[in-house]
């Protein structure tokens, strides 16, 4: 059985973050494994607003060298990662280690918070964990922050800034797009330093869709760890994310979680 591993923060809700790639991975066949980097919970006092309590590095490191123990996991990727000193933390167990099919999703932003969620570890990703990424995966905002191009507002504009991203190491690049760029369909662009190609989709109008980043990366490691090339676990990873926000269902009166079952719900069988 394939290994795979996530380095992310704990979304309590169960939508999110860690649960959400293992929920995704397990939907893979793949055996997944967890170093938590933060917890994120919800203010039921204050609109539902989001509190991150992040784990100190020393102790991310400690449930790495704890993984990393049994040998190398066949895929992994990165989630929220805290703080500049974590993002350094795994920076120093990947390069020790040298495991392949690395998915850095450069978590820059948070739903249900004001603004940009730590911002100021752009630079860090962008330095440490790009080189090392076989492929990132930034939304829109987390794409016009790494690449400093700010708004993105037309396919010029993401064209530019995966051109950048790539720049930085990264061997693959895929900006998800989403339902902010097109109100008619999702559009995600892949870039390998070569050719861009464009993975469209139907847009689902639903606020059930809480967890979706997360999981399209985590989609994507599955994939990789199960044999596909990094084109083909993307494709996969769309489908599988599509058909997950269209079965999403509601958790409470702010938040909508995507259903991480409905591929196989639906008769698809992964690989």
């Amino acid at each position: 059985m394939k290994k795979t591993l996530t380095i992310a923060g704990s979304d309590t809700t169960g939508g999110a973050g860690l649960q959400a790639d293992l929920k995704t991975f397990q939907e893979y066949g793949t055996f997944g494994m967890t170093a938590i980097t933060s917890i994120v919970t919800m203010d039921i006092d204050n609109n539902w607003s989001h509190d991150i309590d992040t784990i100190e590095p020393d102790l991310v490191k400690k449930q790495l060298n704890t993984i990393f123990s049994a040998g190398n996991p066949s895929a992994l990727k990165t989630g929220m990662l805290g703080d500049i000193r974590t993002i350094s933390v795994v920076k120093e167990v990947l390069t020790q280690h040298q495991p392949k099919n690395i998915v850095i999703d450069p978590v820059l932003a948070c739903k249900g918070t004001a603004g940009i969620l730590l911002s100021e570890n752009a630079e860090t990703i962008q330095t440490q964990l790009l080189p090392l990424a076989d492929i990132t995966t930034p939304n829109l905002i987390e794409a016009g922050i790494l690449s400093g191009l700010g708004e993105l507002k037309t396919m010029s504009d993401i064209e530019k800034a995966a051109v950048i991203i790539h720049g930085f190491g990264a061997k693959h690049v895929v900006i998800k797009g989403g339902r902010r760029f097109d109100d008619q369909e999702a559009i995600d662009v892949f870039y390998d330093g070569q050719t861009f190609q464009y993975l469209k989709s139907p847009i689902i109008h639903t606020n059930n869709n809480h967890g979706a980043g997360c999981t399209f990366a985590a989609a994507i490691t599955a994939g990789l760890a199960k044999g596909l090339t990094t084109f083909e676990a993307v494709q996969t990873a769309k489908t599988f994310v599509h058909q997950a926000i269209q079965s999403g269902e509601t958790f409470n009166a702010y938040l909508g979680h995507i259903w991480h079952g409905a591929y196989r719900d639906n008769g698809n069988h992964l690989i």
